[in-house]
């Protein structure tokens, strides 16, 4: 019996297989380790002591920690307020963006003109419009017609800033939706009202949980928009952050502990709605 041998270099290309992958995880861990870095310094900053915190050593692993920050932060009184500030701003105006940018992304994948997708896609362009440039502008208005209302105010301004993008990327996914379905269910007598809350919007869960989540932070997290138009009582959570820089210094653990607390309902968010934004990342590209 006559056994044949494979050539010496058949074995290089699994070794180099490999050398390949283990050389790929070690680079996603250096670069996971690179993203973490920061979380881990407000994390662990808002358990430190002043002491440690203004010590010229750093310490990163190796300190005694301390809820001397959060008993700070909530003891002063006014962090519930704020919250509550926070989501009614936040959830208020995700919620009009995702009504208002469905119905407009809506008729636009249906209406049929020329231009309809450079339209879609333009809207975008707006969105690149930084928050700080509409600032002073913004507070010339509201000042000059003596608006009160700062609720109502920053609402209308995040719903504004946030259509651009809900449009353009709920667009895409109503235009994978087959017109089929809406003209099935208008033969079986529902009223367009119900085609569009009972057919499409089902259909469209996993577009609208991505932007929930984009326009949700945003809103969230917004700060020069927030500072210039809110009194002591409708300060949201960044704007409450800035009061601990103060003439005396800079309280860098109850600004991350702050930082951290306003961290947790975005990642809640994110964490409970990621097959959502996996399905919708994935299924969510725009058609010419």
């Amino acid at each position: 019996m006559t056994q044949t041998s494979s050539p010496a270099g058949a074995a290089t290309p699994v070794y180099r297989r490999r050398n390949n992958g283990i050389f790929h995880y070690v680079v996603l861990i250096v670069l996971s380790l690179i993203c973490l870095a920061p979380i881990w310094i407000m994390i662990s900053t808002s358990f430190k002591p002043d002491v440690a915190v203004q010590s010229s050593t750093p310490m990163w692993f190796f300190f005694v920690p301390t809820l001397d920050n959060y008993v700070n932060i909530f003891g002063r009184g006014n962090f519930d307020r704020y919250l509550g500030n926070s989501l009614i701003i936040a959830l208020s105006s995700t919620l009009l963006t995702l009504l208002a940018g469905g119905l407009c992304a809506y008729a636009l994948a249906r209406a049929q003109f020329r231009g309809r997708s450079f339209l879609a896609n333009g809207t975008l362009l707006i969105r690149m419009v930084p928050p700080a440039v509409l600032a002073i502008p913004v507070f010339a208005i509201v000042t000059g017609f003596a608006i009160d209302a700062d609720f109502v105010v920053l609402i209308l301004l995040y719903t504004a800033l946030n259509l651009p993008f809900a449009i353009w990327l709920l667009f895409g996914f109503y235009q994978q939706i087959p017109v089929e379905l809406e003209e099935a269910a208008i033969v079986d007598g529902a009223s367009p009202l119900q085609v569009f809350f009972q057919v499409l919007m089902p259909l469209m869960k996993s577009g609208y949980a991505v932007a929930a989540i984009f326009t949700f932070r945003i809103a969230w997290n917004e700060f020069i928009l927030a500072l210039l138009l809110t009194g002591r009582q409708s300060r949201t959570l960044p704007v409450a952050t800035s009061t601990f820089i103060t003439d005396t210094g800079v309280e860098w653990g109850r600004i991350m502990a702050m930082g951290t607390l306003i961290a947790i309902p975005p990642l809640l968010f994110t964490f409970f709605a990621a097959r959502q934004i996996i399905a919708g990342m994935t299924a969510g590209a725009v058609k010419g």
